[in-house]
């Protein structure tokens, strides 16, 4: 297994596919893993829509950039505010922190696997709610397309703020 800094090097966005499918068992290891996610007092506000191979044209009419149909999986990652923590001093709703703590378990968990991911939050949100039949309750927060990087495929460049910079 690699270290943790290496499987954050590995992890990257990547917007080409194979038309490789996924195993069923890596998408259960890394719904394992995002199970583990911690979240604001334990709420666990998380849902996950794994789209059927008939419904990804539906999420491509959410997001229209041609790569994404390139992706053999896509999960659309659900807050639910019914659940989700809200700071009593000011009612910030935690749901989308612990939605990024989820969603970022799947891409580690994925790259963990040999997979790639994407995070799409550029899409038009309430297009999906509607095509899914979401609850009020639930905001579609991102789309995780999932599959195998295409050979061809061209990442872009991978560039990081120096530590110095991150300090105030």
């Amino acid at each position: 297994m690699k270290n943790f800094k290496e499987l954050c090097q590995m992890r990257r966005s990547v917007r080409g596919y194979t038309g490789q499918p996924v195993s069923d068992d890596d998408v259960q290891y890394i719904m394992e893993c995002v199970r583990l996610a911690p979240s604001a007092v334990n709420r666990q506000p998380w849902r996950f829509l794994r789209l059927k191979p008939e419904q990804l044209p539906l999420a491509q009419q959410c997001y229209k950039n041609p790569w994404f149909q390139t992706a053999p999986e896509c999960f659309i990652v659900c807050c639910d505010h019914s659940e989700s923590w809200h700071r009593p001093q000011d009612g910030k709703d935690h749901g989308d922190v612990d939605i990024a703590i989820c969603a970022e378990h799947f891409c580690l968990a994925a790259a963990e696997r040999g997979l790639a991911t994407c995070w799409v939050c550029n899409f038009d949100a309430a297009l999906c709610r509607r095509l899914f039949h979401l609850p009020d309750a639930l905001e579609p927060v991102v789309f995780l397309p999932l599959g195998h990087e295409a050979a061809d495929h061209q990442p872009r460049p991978f560039s990081r703020k120096d530590v110095e910079d991150l300090w105030l």
